[in-house]
This record gives structure tokens, sequence and C-alpha cells, in this order.
């Protein structure tokens, strides 16, 4: 449990994509004192779009919005107008936001959504920043050493690396553009992950025709979302597959940091 300090108010969005809710659950009452509130989509986008997120201390994405899956196939739109101009105005505001896990694919209609986050994957093959790009890679259960790059709030009183056993992405990260924080030594090549798209068209566990160029080992990182002096703080960690992933230590501790992180940036 994480010391317990003054009140603060956490949006938790989640949802568009199916995980452990008892444990993830669990894990969010861990983090230390905070007013949570829980909003799933589709209804958590409306009330966004409403204000929810305005006020919020921290805001945590773990939600996966705008996708529709049927028929071994998956379709997309874009997040309404008036959720758009929330997270913008959020962002503008100077108030920021942690990203978990699969929000790296969320809204895949709204690009300005993925230059926030720096990065993106993808589930079918598109356009990335004006070049075309195959669609993005998965893989479940592997077992690697996180090992920490930076010396920052947000990794503080981790060690210089440590275990964990979760799933891992072979996306679009832009390097270029993000702090670098945690990497993975697992190795970010083709062979060891599976195509998305076969995935979802009902061929799991495949790469068979997929030749995905290597690809970023970073699994958390820091970037400022909004104007190139400042900005507001945003968070992404790759962590969060599973109920073993929730329960690792590590990942509560990175992730009570972030959220606290966010919080002291406050205006």
């Amino acid at each position: 449990m994480i010391p317990a300090g003054p009140t603060r108010s956490l949006l938790v969005l989640s949802w568009g994509h199916p995980y452990e809710e008892e444990p993830f659950a669990e894990l969010i009452a861990n983090l230390g004192d905070w007013d949570v509130t829980h909003l799933l989509h589709p209804e958590a986008e409306e009330a966004v779009a409403n204000g929810a997120a305005r006020d919020a201390d921290a805001v945590l994405f773990y939600d996966m919005g705008g996708y529709t899956f049927a028929d071994n196939w998956v379709t997309s739109r874009p997040p309404s107008p008036a959720f758009r101009r929330a997270i913008v105005e959020r962002f503008e505001s100077g108030r920021g936001a942690v990203a978990m896990h699969h929000a790296l694919a969320g809204w895949a209609d709204w690009p300005e959504w993925h230059e926030m986050l720096g990065g993106r994957f993808l589930y079918t093959p598109g356009k990335v920043r004006g070049k075309e790009v195959l669609d993005s890679g998965y893989r479940h259960d592997v077992e690697y050493r996180a090992e920490v790059v930076a010396e920052h709030p947000v990794t503080a009183g981790l060690p210089a690396s440590f275990a964990v056993c979760d799933e891992l992405y072979l996306a679009e990260v832009f390097e270029e553009d993000v702090e670098p924080l945690i990497r993975s030594d697992y190795s970010f090549t083709r062979d060891n992950f599976y195509s998305a798209a076969l995935g979802i068209s009902g061929t799991l566990y495949s790469n068979e025709g997929w030749d995905h160029p290597p690809a970023s080992n970073l699994v958390a990182w820091h970037k400022r979302v909004g104007p190139k002096d400042g900005g507001a703080p945003l968070v992404y960690l790759q962590f969060g597959d599973a109920p073993h992933t929730y329960a690792n230590p590590h990942v509560r501790h990175i992730l009570a940091n972030a959220l606290n992180f966010i919080a002291g940036e406050n205006p």
C-alpha cells in the first residue's frame, strides 16, 4: 500500500478492450489516497465531453476507444468533437494524464491523440506521420527485465532493473519526441511478435507473411503535451495486460509515482 496523503481526485477511463475488472479495481484502490471516479466506454466518452476530466487532479487512460470488432475484422471511428475538445483543453490548461497499455491503440481515427501519447499501436496497416506502416505486433506473457534509463520523479525509488511478465507491443514509438524512462531487455523484432491484423482476422499467434521492421524497446516514457515552451505532462506505461502485472509491486510503484507526478504538475 502506498502511504496515504491528502485526498486528490483521479478519473479512470476504461473499456474498449477487455480486462479483469476486480483485479484492476484492486490495483487502483492501492495507489494512494485518491477520490476515484471510474468511467467505462461508451458512457465515458459522453461524460468527458461534458466536463468530467476538466478539474480532476489526475486522469488515467486505460481505455481503447473507437473500435468495433466483428466478422473477423475491425472498424474504427473518431471520438466526438466535444470529447476531443475536452481532452485538448485539459492539456492546454496544464493538467496532465497517465496512459497505460492498450491506450496506445485507442482512437485510431484521431491522429492528434497519438501525437499526444507519443506513439501508436495499429490493428491494421495504415499511415503514421505520412508513412505507410504495417499493423503492430503483440506477444502475451513475456518475461523480461525492465531497465530504468532515467532519473525522474516517475522512476524514483525503483531498482535499476526489475522483472516483469506482461504483454509487449511491437508498435510505433515517436522516440524523438519523448523522454525515455524504462526500456525492456526483450528483443523487439518480428520473430518475437505476432501480427495484430492476422489475430483479428482469426489467425491468432501468427506472423506468417508479416515483415514488420524492428521497433523501439521503450516501455515507459514522459512527454509534454501542448506549447513547446511548457505544456502538460503525459506519462505512458506499457505495463498492464493482466492481474499478475497489476500485482507486480514495481508496476504499482511506477504507476503511483506517475499519478503523483501528474497531480503535482497541476497549476
